[in-house]
């Protein structure tokens, strides 16, 4: 196992990271430069290869989709339309690859992995206790740190869990301040009583716990299994240099205490996806996360972040494979320019 057996072995964990590799970024600039093609055309592809190329060599033999699942406590407050023991049915569904998370991974070529939390036992009802105890915290977070695979090179991470949305607002609006009705959305279809029961447990918690606490602390108090694995996952991936992808609003949310440990916790992350979940932009916006792309999607199940991988392969794909303008016998416009503003300098 990991060796978080104290808070404070985890908090130096989270500040004493690996930084990106600025000499790789720059070869990957000058590369880019003379490919057969207007400077910055390829957008963002482009800069998903600076992305990757500053934590890992430009290519890509494994990728890991991990989707960690957990129960809550806060089932107890009427907050999601379904119960809890459609948690572990949708287990057994990804484990019979009935799922559409088992599609996309097949079509992404990645690996899947489904980790249930615990046995799937709920968290407590954070709205009455703390989420998780500090030991149980801590076991969360090494199973997520200790769930990514050796030989990964592309981490895409997805979660499970009825009433995490939940957990998720209440997380945020811990993290980033207003109240649950601004963070509260109507996760797998709640009615607009329910929706009034999910802000108000999201308020009963922010007034027993409050916001005067760690980021980790925090985590704990709000969060619950899967959201305290995911940051495991993530950070694990951050001491061992893979690039992130992260899936919607349960998991940016269970990843956004790393970012407020240290400025640059989330750097070996993009956001794969804009979720259709309430809160899910703003949260974005806190941590500065641009998502790659905006299906209206709002399944969960690390979708999202499965649709983001063949993009990572096609930047990776066209920069290394591109031939130089030198290599096709083309004259190379984006210097032709740069020498006709200078002679008219």
């Amino acid at each position: 196992m990991s060796p978080f057996h104290s808070l404070d072995a985890l908090h130096a964990a989270c500040t004493t990271l690996p930084m990106p590799d600025k000499e790789a970024v720059s070869r990957i600039r000058a590369r880019e430069a003379v490919l057969t093609k207007p400077a910055g055309s390829l957008g963002r592809l482009e800069e998903l290869v600076e992305w990757f190329g500053a934590w890992r060599p430009l290519q890509i033999d494994q990728v890991d989709l991990c989707i960690f699942a957990g129960n809550h406590g806060v089932l107890a407050q009427n907050v999601s339309s379904w119960p809890a023991d459609v948690t572990a049915a949708m287990v057994a569904n990804f484990t019979q690859q009935g799922a559409a998370i088992n599609q996309l991974a097949r079509i992404a070529d990645a690996h899947l992995h489904i980790v249930p939390i615990s046995d799937l036992t709920p968290s407590a009802d954070f709205t009455l206790h703390p989420a998780l105890s500090p030991e149980d915290f801590l076991a969360a977070v090494s199973a997520g740190y200790d769930a990514v695979p050796a030989r990964c090179d592309l981490l895409a991470l997805g979660e499970l869990g009825v009433g995490n949305t939940t957990a998720a607002a209440a997380l945020a609006a811990a993290l980033f301040g207003q109240n649950g009705a601004c963070w509260a959305g109507r996760g797998a279809g709640l009615d607009e009583a329910g929706l009034a029961r999910k802000a108000g447990a999201i308020d009963k918690a922010l007034a027993l716990h409050g916001r005067n606490h760690s980021p980790l602390d925090l985590a704990r108090l709000y969060g619950g299994w899967e959201l305290a694995a995911l940051m495991g996952a993530t950070l694990a991936a951050r001491h061992r240099r893979i690039p992130v992808l992260l899936d919607g609003f349960v998991v940016t949310a269970a990843v956004a205490p790393l970012a407020l440990l240290d400025p640059t916790g989330l750097d070996h992350t993009r956001l794969a996806h804009q979720s259709q979940e309430q809160g899910h932009r703003q949260l974005a916006e806190c941590l500065g996360l641009d998502p790659l792309i905006n299906l209206q999607l709002r399944l969960g199940e690390g979708s999202g972040a499965a649709l983001a991988i063949p993009l990572v392969r096609a930047a990776l794909a066209c920069h290394n494979g591109m031939a130089r303008f030198a290599d096709a016998s083309i004259d190379d416009m984006n210097e032709r320019k740069t020498t006709k503003t200078k002679a008219d300098d």
